[in-house]
């Protein structure tokens, strides 16, 4: 098991095989669906982004809302092929990572090979545990989305697995 400290930067990124377990700690944003489509909208119109992009990770959830005594909600992974239409240009703008659950599309592994970023899995249907590693959330942007608005977790012990590497070795070939 390796533990990370956040942020991720290259030399850490390029220590990191596909088939690694990780534990994350440090700051994360979260962002899905409907969160990615407004970031690409900014884009697309030259206006500004919501949130700085560089070097940070973008984990797939919408949350729950906090129980007694936690953070946040179950906060369980999503299908992450739904971004992949978004990731190369994320990627383009300093993005270093995205957390999610299955395989990526042949343009996200060909991003992440070009900028030197990583791709982690979480587990889906373990939300309840992802739940405990979070410390704090904050919604930073689009609050009208609910689930789906842009928060920043900070996580301690976080658990994923790096599914595509730098080089986009995989854990799905």
């Amino acid at each position: 098991m390796i533990t990370l400290n956040l942020p991720l930067n290259e030399k850490v990124i390029k220590s990191l095989k596909a088939g690694d377990q990780v534990l994350l700690n440090g700051e994360i944003l979260t962002a899905r669906d409907a969160a990615h489509k407004r970031i690409f909208d900014c884009i697309q119109k030259n206006r500004p982004l919501p949130v700085e992009l560089k070097n940070q990770i973008i984990y797939y959830t919408g949350a729950c809302p906090a129980k007694k005594g936690y953070a946040l909600g179950s906060c369980g992974p999503t299908t992450s092929s739904r971004m992949d239409q978004y990731t190369p240009t994320l990627l383009d703008l300093g993005l270093k990572a995205t957390i999610g659950k299955g395989d990526r599309g042949k343009c996200v592994y060909e991003a992440i090979k070009k900028h030197c970023a990583v791709y982690f899995a979480a587990i889906g249907g373990a939300g309840a545990l992802y739940a405990k590693c979070v410390k704090s959330a904050e919604i930073l942007a689009y609050p009208d989305l609910g689930a789906e608005c842009i928060m920043r977790l900070s996580v301690e012990d976080f658990p994923v697995i790096v599914a595509i590497d730098y080089l986009s070795d995989s854990i799905y070939k």
